[in-house]
């Protein structure tokens, strides 16, 4: 059914603060580690070595729990379970605390220049000495996964030159060397692109802080305050960014700058903000006014040009997902409501959120890959009009199937009781016949205020 969009007063979600973080299971690790095995059984692998470093240690992360932060790593997970982490020498005594039996070797060439080389092994050697030379088939997982038409994906690898090249020179002359980290993260089939019970709380966390932080950075709009202060209230309770936050006002990117700086904001300015933490992004942009007639003369018609069709299309999104749809359907719903011609969006209209904000997505042109229960996925739908400011209201939700669902509630009674009070807030209070199969798992989802200053105000649908 087609819906007006209007803006008006709404109240503003509710935000949950003392949410204390949800650690995976040491029976939710062991399924993580059996789903992998069982990927590397049905393609034939013999073993993966998986590659880490502070900014693509998501895979690594999967099974071990950490990432090598300075360092770089390699976990080498054999067809029979065996594993093997190689370390530098500020990452050893992880190897204690590792979510996964492993056997440890030190590998001080990971560890940072002009650190001690004690130990100093040639990593062929290290290769050869874990019987990687033994090995038929072996894959390679950096952190993506190639989607080209035009090259061989399984040749191209994202590790690091010297890597490879030990790979190349110490395994068998037959041996066959593949990128395999769609083994953990292409939608059809990737080990990380559903979760549980444990792993839908643990991932919570983040997307309720993250969405936390998008409002009180919202509220905390006003004339003259600074893209610091802003930066600074997207921050939330020592947490690493899954991305650079921006707090950016007026025109971006000058001295090819990305970060918050302290421009000061201006009555007018064009304004966005985007915060992200393990498990959820939050991304606002609109003008920093009070009301339409405040608009740039040349974009007098922005909430009918850009605003509100946007908004419809994220209704639609919301109201249409649903578990066992192909991604190319969910695709097509976008392009029938927010046609790419007209608005110019040009990446996925959704994507898989983890450890990392873009893990990979299932939804694309012509996509047959099915939407699961499990999934989390992040809204992201960015038009670009040509002499129009952006709009933007990116959150994140997952689908849950009845058994995740009751699974969730038995479990994780609190968690619960935050999901219902977003869903009520979507239904009753946006209006928004919300997809049954979606759990959301930002305070904010569906909250859009494209005048900052009019902080009562905000999108809500009406039946036509």
């Amino acid at each position: 059914m087609k819906k007006e969009v209007q803006l008006t007063k709404v109240p503003k979600p509710m935000i949950f603060t003392d949410v204390a973080p949800t650690y995976l299971t040491d029976e939710t690790m062991l399924e993580r580690k059996q789903k992998v095995l069982e990927n590397m059984k049905v393609e034939g692998f013999d073993s993966i070595v998986i590659y880490a470093d502070k900014e693509h240690g998501g895979n690594f992360e999967y099974l071990t729990g950490f990432i090598p932060r300075f360092e770089e790593g390699l976990l080498i997970l054999d067809a029979t379970g065996e594993c093997t982490l190689v370390l530098g020498n500020e990452n050893l005594k992880m190897a204690k605390v590792a979510r996964i039996e492993n056997q440890l070797i030190h590998f001080p060439l990971f560890s940072l220049p002009n650190q001690p080389m004690d130990n100093e092994a040639r990593l062929e050697t290290i290769f050869t000495a874990i019987g990687l030379a033994k090995k038929h088939k072996i894959g390679v997982v950096g952190w993506k996964m190639f989607t080209t038409t035009e090259s061989d994906n399984e040749a191209y690898f994202d590790l690091p030159y010297f890597i490879i090249q030990a790979l190349l020179t110490s395994k068998n002359a037959q041996a066959v060397l593949k990128n395999a980290a769609h083994l953990f993260i292409r939608g059809d089939q990737g080990a990380r692109t559903t979760n549980n019970a444990n792993e839908v709380a643990h991932y919570e966390y983040g997307a309720n802080l993250s969405s936390s932080s998008i409002l009180k950075a919202m509220d905390a709009v006003e004339i003259g305050v600074t893209e610091a202060v802003l930066g600074n209230e997207l921050t939330a309770e020592g947490q690493t960014n899954t991305v650079v936050t921006i707090a950016a006002t007026g025109q971006r990117f000058e001295y090819a700058n990305v970060y918050p700086t302290h421009k000061q904001v201006k009555l007018g300015d064009p304004l966005s903000l985007t915060t992200a933490f393990k498990g959820g992004l939050s991304s606002r942009t609109g003008f920093v006014i009070e009301n339409a007639t405040q608009l740039p003369a040349n974009q007098q018609d922005y909430l009918e040009r850009v605003a509100k069709p946007y908004y419809q299309a994220v209704t639609a999104w919301l109201e249409t997902i649903k578990i066992g749809m192909q991604g190319n359907e969910l695709y097509q719903t976008i392009e029938s409501v927010f046609p790419k011609a007209d608005y110019h969006w040009h990446l996925n209209p959704g994507h898989l959120v983890s450890d990392e904000e873009w893990m990979s997505s299932p939804i694309y042109a012509g996509s047959d890959e099915t939407l699961k229960s499990g999934m989390i996925l992040q809204i992201d739908i960015i038009p670009s009009v040509a002499g129009y400011t952006g709009v933007s209201a990116e959150e994140c939700v997952a689908l849950a199937d009845e058994k995740l669902q009751r699974q969730i509630e038995a479990d994780y009674p609190e968690l619960w009781q935050r999901i219902t009070a977003r869903r009520s807030y979507l239904k009753e209070v946006l209006n928004i016949e919300l997809s049954e199969d979606i759990i959301p798992l930002s305070n904010t989802v569906g909250y859009l205020r494209p005048f900052y200053l009019a902080k009562e105000q905000a999108f809500r649908c009406v039946k036509l």
